[in-house]
């Protein structure tokens, strides 16, 4: 059995969408350092990045000409032993299960440098550079949901104090590699899976933060066996404006979805 499949009771008993939550919210909590990062990067994850790395090197991995210091700063925070690649944080990526991106602390809080093996429904080639507000712009309300508050967050960060996240997308299988939105899975809904995605945010340098998202999965299915999840994940669903559910991967997959759920 893949980890995939294997059922996590502590994810259904506290899932990142709550008692029902709405998606689009800031919801950050202060961590301990020690709890940055949440274990070591896995030999299947390490192989999964490296593959990448090695393959499609300019789809996952994407900097600016003014990040060098950025990089290095944090390469002093983040140690490894890896130094096969021309850019560092490429380097430090897998060294930690996460995928990292880097975005200045300050002024338009571009994004300078980022290593991104798992991403869903992003495509790093086209975010590279560009401002928070730039990047939010996908989902319309998301720049009054996130975009803003996100945006002062960072501005008034402590330093070196990571905080933690939790968002989730469904996906038609668990594959890792999603660099743009999908409609409605071809794969029957019993074998879809949720995608959880354990987000922090550090300002590890008064000039620069990182962003990091550590990805796992849980099979939809596990659901009917947690029905206070399932009735939070309607809620949550219910809760999406129009732009969102486009976003999300359309009308036929949310009502699909919202269909399956009330159906359990």
């Amino acid at each position: 059995m893949s980890l995939s499949n294997e059922i996590n009771n502590k994810f259904w008993l506290d899932p990142p969408w709550g008692d029902g939550h709405k998606k689009y919210r800031l919801g950050l909590a202060p961590i301990d350092k020690e709890d940055w990062f949440e274990s070591d990067i896995s030999s299947e994850l390490k192989e999964h990045k490296r593959r990448l790395l090695e393959t499609r090197y300019e789809d996952v991995v994407a900097t600016t000409d003014d990040s060098v210091e950025a990089q290095n700063i944090l390469s002093e925070k983040i140690s490894t032993s890896e130094n096969e690649f021309p850019d560092e944080i490429a380097n430090i990526s897998l060294s930690v299960p996460d995928d990292l991106c880097v975005i200045e602390s300050n002024g338009d809080q571009r994004l300078i440098a980022a290593s991104v093996c798992s991403p869903s429904y992003w495509d790093l080639t086209k975010k590279i550079g560009k401002s928070l507000r730039h990047i939010h712009k996908p989902v319309k309300t998301l720049n009054k949901k996130i975009g803003s508050p996100i945006e002062k967050f960072i501005n008034n960060a402590p330093l070196d104090k990571p905080f933690k996240r939790e968002n989730w997308f469904i996906h038609g299988n668990d594959k890792r590699f999603y660099l743009e939105p999908e409609g409605r899975p071809k794969e029957p809904i019993e074998q879809w899976y949720v995608r959880s995605e354990r987000e922090t945010i550090c300002k590890y340098n008064d000039a620069y933060s990182l962003f990091a998202i550590n990805v796992r999965f849980q099979p939809l299915s596990a659901i009917k066996g947690y029905d206070e999840a399932r009735i939070g994940l309607i809620k949550s669903l219910e809760g999406f404006d129009s732009k969102e559910i486009d976003y999300f991967g359309g009308v036929d997959k949310y009502d699909v979805l919202l269909k399956y759920l009330h159906s359990l």
